[in-house]
């Protein structure tokens, strides 16, 4: 018996054809080709980025919470600043700068147009 090539009909070439050429797209634009690959590859720089700033405020946050755990001058900064605080025998001054009118002979408060 002799080997005789493979003869491949033109219906069989068309549908290689098709099969690659479906292929082929699904590579290019399908679902988890190259596209989506390249937009997850994006999404996934993005969030490293987010991650490495929220690294950082929680590294300062941390260095904050140690130094209120370890000295009593961050507390003592923080009631003066936020609860307005002082020490017993200090004198608390408010520098208040005075607020110059609009228009000279003004009044603060104007008539309300809606009252008879």
């Amino acid at each position: 018996m002799r080997w005789q090539p493979l003869r491949i009909g033109p219906l069989m070439l068309v549908a290689l054809l098709a099969l690659l050429a479906f292929l082929q797209y699904r590579l290019w634009w399908g679902e988890g080709g190259r596209r989506s690959v390249a937009a997850l590859q994006a999404q996934v720089e993005q969030q490293r980025h987010e991650n490495e700033g929220l690294a950082q405020r929680n590294a300062a946050l941390a260095a904050e919470v140690e130094d209120l755990k370890s000295g009593e001058a961050a507390v003592e900064e923080r009631a003066r600043s936020e609860l307005g605080m002082i020490k017993p025998g200090e004198t608390f001054y408010r520098v208040v700068e005075p607020q110059s009118p609009a228009e000279p002979g003004a009044d603060a408060t104007e008539p309300d147009e809606a009252k008879p």
